[in-house]
């Protein structure tokens, strides 16, 4: 009996999203506007996006100026966003608030408009261009909507993207910081002002310590290969690194491999200065 009823009921399902394709279908074909929307509106309610999407697009044109054009724009716009279609999401999204800033789906269409740019960010190692875009959405979005009721999102969402590009940024000075351990000036030198601007860009950024102390090993790369004529200064520099690092973090979990180095620097220092004793 029981399987009985569970077979009745699987013919009914069956039956019934036979007879929802073919009138959506029919439908989707039809010439008949206030058809579509209906129809969309309530593949919409249902949740059934993909759906409610191809009507939407197919209505939208015809909408634009009228009353409903409004409401149309964003249930479209969020139909993309919902089938994961975020370019297409963020694109719309944009629309939406250029036709009609003053709505009062203008805040979540700002927000998850800035969101579908956050789920096109890629992982740190990759192009950043989504990051930047996502996170100058999301700024905009908190500076215009502070008591929106998605702010502790959108917070969250934009400390995730900053860290992500603090990352990126820091790999790409600690890249440079390996390859001038091959003794080819050009990479210590692009070190340091990777690492500069990093230490300027991200003055709060959690991998300030490693900074300075890489820092430290690029400059040392500099001075020990360097030309006479520059000697002297790239070891003071190298120097002052060692001390700026010392400075902010007296107790660093480098001390060690930062001591080696400022004896290599102090060494170097003083075989410099006999050499200029001898020639004068």
């Amino acid at each position: 009996m029981f399987l009985k009823h569970r077979i009745l009921l699987l013919l009914a399902v069956v039956a019934f999203l036979s007879q929802s394709c073919n009138e959506y279908q029919k439908v989707l074909k039809n010439e008949d506007v206030k058809a579509k929307y209906e129809m969309a509106e309530k593949y919409y309610e249902a949740e059934d996006f993909k759906r409610a999407n191809r009507l939407f697009e197919q209505i939208a044109p015809k909408y634009v100026g009228k009353p409903q054009g409004e409401r149309v724009q964003f249930f479209l716009a969020n139909t993309y966003y919902q089938v994961k279609n975020y370019n297409f999401a963020g694109y719309q999204f944009e629309r939406f608030l250029k036709s009609y800033p003053k709505s009062d789906k203008a805040a979540e269409a700002s927000f998850l408009g800035a969101k579908s740019y956050y789920m096109l960010s890629p992982r740190y190692s990759l192009d950043q261009t989504d990051t930047e875009k996502a996170l100058v959405k999301l700024q905009n979005f908190i500076n215009t909507y502070p008591d929106s009721e998605f702010m502790p999102e959108a917070n969250s969402m934009a400390k995730e993207l900053t860290t992500k590009k603090e990352k990126k940024a820091f790999e790409i000075a600690k890249q440079f910081t390996k390859l001038g351990n091959s003794y080819i000036l050009d990479y210590s030198i692009s070190a340091v002002a990777a690492l500069d601007n990093f230490v300027s860009d991200y003055p709060g950024t959690s991998f300030r310590e490693e900074a300075l102390y890489l820092k430290l090993v690029a400059t040392t790369n500099l001075a020990l290969n360097s030309t006479l004529n520059r000697k002297e200064e790239r070891l003071e520099t190298a120097e002052a690194a060692y001390n700026n690092l010392l400075k902010y973090y007296p107790n660093t979990s480098f001390i060690k491999d930062a001591d080696d180095l400022r004896e290599k620097v102090s060494k170097e220092m003083t075989s410099f200065k006999d050499q200029e004793n001898l020639a004068k």
